[in-house]
């Protein structure tokens, strides 16, 4: 039988020197702690080059576990250059919001476009915000590496496994496919507060925030890749740069989806197949959310400037997808025009390519 296990998972403050910054720009993607830890790199405030605007301080980043490795190696590099000190702290996207709009955090990550009422929780609360793609990802499908059955999956068998009428139902693998062992199926996935949670359900039952409750949830990526690791029947989803920096105890998993115009037969996720817009239909932009309040800060503005100067050296660093050169300059004249609001209908879109990115922002 499969077991529930939702953990609800505590923060965790880790102060990291300039020392050991440099040996965790190695090992950004680890993050280590809790589903709700938070990072703080502490640097000497003295930075150089431009003065910063009037303001300074701590700049506050919370919000999903997708964006987090990104914006903790940001925010390392900015600390390490002497420009600031900056928390980073990964709630989940939906979790991040809900501090964001309440004006608690200057940036929240989101793996997922800003949901209608998130819009209206931040209208509520007197937050406007900018919204900024910094970097496109795949959600990886992994299986346990003792698993020698499965050479891919299609999307009608990653829906018979996760559709909320699968709960107590579908608990063997040879439930989902003629041939395969009577073993159990032991699933773990993001918590309901996360964004890719929110993502995979949509592309894959085809309705957010729909599916079977017993499975082992939670909002760190590292416990995810942990249970997997350690279940013979265990499959689950999360960020491809988790896959990535943990692919000696991991096995990827194709995925099918029946369309031979964007690739034809199962797709590996990859830079490359996220890029082309190939591997479908888990691909996705990641974003973050900028507080125009929060901007009055210097040391704000400074941050986000650089963030979005950096991400395209470092998203690769951490397992994500540049995104090309001509849409990174129009969501810097974004920033500086301070163009607030959502280009999106509001929450999770299916089959956004970097093509259909650039598009919706105007360009």
């Amino acid at each position: 039988m499969l077991t529930t296990t939702m953990r609800t998972l505590g923060a965790a403050l880790v102060l990291l020197s300039l020392p050991a910054l440099t040996t965790a720009c190695s090992k950004r993607k680890d993050g280590g702690g809790s589903g709700k830890a938070t990072e703080t790199a502490t640097g000497t405030g003295g930075a150089t080059g431009t003065p910063a605007p009037s303001g300074g301080g701590l700049v506050k980043v919370d919000g999903s576990s997708t964006v987090f490795p990104l914006s903790q190696a940001v925010a390392e590099e900015y600390t390490r250059a002497g420009k600031g000190d900056v928390t980073v702290g990964r709630s989940g996207t939906g979790g991040g919001f809900k501090i964001f709009c309440r004006g608690e955090i200057d940036v929240t990550g989101a793996s997922r476009p800003i949901k209608k009422e998130e819009i209206d929780a931040c209208k509520s609360g007197g937050i406007e915000y900018i919204e900024l793609a910094v970097a496109y990802d795949g959600i990886a499908v992994v299986v346990n590496p003792k698993n020698d059955w499965v050479d891919h999956l299609t999307v009608d068998e990653l829906k018979k496994m996760w559709a909320p009428e699968a709960a107590e139902t579908i608990k063997t693998w040879a439930q989902v496919r003629d041939g395969w062992p009577d073993k159990p199926l032991t699933l773990f996935g993001a918590g309901t507060d996360s964004g890719t949670y929110d993502y995979f359900t949509q592309a894959i039952v085809g309705k957010e925030h729909s599916s079977r409750g017993d499975y082992t949830a939670s909002e760190d990526d590292n416990v995810l890749v942990t249970g997997v690791a350690g279940a013979e029947g265990g499959l689950g989803f999360f960020g491809l740069a988790y896959y990535t920096e943990n692919k000696d105890r991991l096995k990827v998993v194709p995925i099918e989806d029946g369309k031979d115009d964007n690739g034809k037969g199962p797709i590996t996720p990859s830079p490359e197949t996220v890029n082309d817009g190939t591997y479908q239909p888990l691909s996705r932009p990641i974003f973050i959310y900028v507080s125009v309040k929060s901007l009055a800060k210097g040391s704000v503005q400074n941050f986000v400037s650089y963030y979005l100067d950096e991400s395209k050296t470092l998203a690769p660093d951490v397992g994500y997808v540049a995104l090309p050169d001509n849409l990174y300059a129009a969501l810097k004249q974004r920033y500086t025009e301070r163009k607030t609001g959502s280009v999106f209908e509001g929450g999770s879109q299916t089959g956004m390519t970097i093509e259909k990115l650039f598009a919706a922002e105007g360009n």
